[in-house]
Order: structure tokens, then sequence, then C-alpha cells
């Protein structure tokens, strides 16, 4: 069978692969700090006697869109929004791995978590103290006033780490989360937080919505192209034969 056929695949095996990350970003476009990602492909020769005129579509892992989202303010002493570059750290297993969604949550023991997982400070995991009254500065150190309500003896507890890694060496994992190159980062002093704020995200609905329409006409073309490669070479069988 003419190798057109195989080409003719490829692009429509990317198309869908295309497909499946724009809905998946479309269906993030409310979610609170949530990176779209992008979608990279590669043209590669196949091999064979001939002239060269068959290339089939190689799907690349893009990368993400590390482009901030715009900050809403809240009103919620836990909630977080960075400004900027910059990402929060959190511990999932034995590494790092990092958000750009500030809603903090803390439980009955005191301990801050991100969608269910620690959230990091200098000195680990943080752990509040009982208190009456909570502020988090712009550099993420966290004040609190004791549970009598003692405004004389706020004090700091903890800062929470806020690091900055470059787009290209970032990932995505399983769960969504943004993972390193590496299983920890320094912290970056220069990442600074919009308390009281949440960033939305920076998916443009409309821009995934013309991105899917384009798709679907790209995977039409390309299911019509297999319909022409198998009709060529029904024509070609038939010469073969002598019909």
């Amino acid at each position: 069978m003419d190798r057109l056929i195989y080409t003719a695949v490829s692009g429509a095996n990317r198309s869908l692969n295309q497909q499946m990350i724009h809905a998946n970003n479309l269906a993030n476009a409310n979610t609170e700090g949530f990176r779209a990602d992008l979608e990279r492909a590669a043209s590669q020769r196949v091999n064979g006697y001939g002239y060269d005129s068959r290339f089939q579509v190689n799907s690349q892992n893009g990368g993400v869109n590390m482009a901030p989202g715009a900050l809403r303010e809240t009103g919620r002493e836990l909630d977080i929004g960075i400004r900027g570059d910059g990402l929060i750290a959190l511990r999932e297993g034995r590494r790092e791995v990092y958000t750009r969604g500030g809603h903090i949550d803390v439980d009955d023991m005191g301990n801050l978590t991100i969608g269910g997982l620690p959230v990091l400070g200098d000195n680990g995991p943080i752990q509040l103290p009982p208190y009456s009254q909570l502020a988090i500065a712009d550099d993420g150190t966290i004040a609190v006033v004791p549970e009598n309500g003692d405004v004389n003896a706020a004090m700091d507890v903890e800062r929470i780490k806020l690091v900055d890694i470059p787009a290209s060496r970032l990932s995505k994992n399983n769960n969504g989360l943004l993972i390193g190159d590496r299983a920890t980062t320094p912290r970056s002093e220069a990442v600074q937080i919009a308390s009281e704020h949440l960033e939305t995200s920076n998916v443009s609905a409309i821009n995934e919505m013309v991105a899917t329409v384009s798709l679907s006409r790209q995977f039409e073309a390309q299911i019509k192209m297999m319909k022409a490669a198998e009709t060529l070479a029904q024509a070609g069988n038939r010469l073969i034969r002598g019909s």
C-alpha cells in the first residue's frame, strides 16, 4: 500500500493529540493558577527507496505556558497569588512539586496544604501554632497573633517557599502539578506574592476554541487523504491485474 496512507494516519493522530491538549486547557479555563499546556510536533522522513516525498508527524512534549494570569482579590487571608514569575513549593513524596494556585487550607493540627499537599517553608512543611489572626507578607512570611488575641505578642512563624524555575525546565506530572528537572529547587528572593488574592488561569477560552475548530478541519482533511490513498491503491491493483 502506498506510504501516503501512513502519512495521513500520522497527521490524523497528531490532530487528535492536539485536540486532547486544547480540550484539557479549555476545561481548566476557570481553574485558579492553571497553566496551559502547549503542543509541538516535528516531521520525520519515512525510510525507503525512491524520492523523499513521505513524511510522518512525530508528536513531542510542547511544555507549559507560564505566562501569568490576572490576580483576583478574594479577601481571604490564606489566599495568595504570585506577582509575575514564580511558583509555590509543595511536598509530594520525596520531591518538590509546584503550583501557581494559592488557595491554602489549614487543618486542625495547623498544617498548611494546597490540594491536599503540604506547603513547604524554609524548614519543611509548614505547621502553624494556635492563632487568632494571620497575615502573609509579600515575601511569603507568615505572621500570627496568638490564640489569646494579644497583638503585642504577634510573631513570624515561617516563610512560604517560593521558587523561580525557567519554563524550559518545567513539565507536568500525572496530577497536573508542575515539576522541575531536579527534586528540589532553592528559594528565590525575587518572587513576590499578593496576599488575599488568587491568580486566574492563563487559558484564553477564545484561542482554545478557535484552535479546536481548526484542528477539526485538519482532521477531516487527513481522513479525506486516507480515502484518496485507498482509492489510489485500488486503482494500482487493477492496473497490475490488467482489469
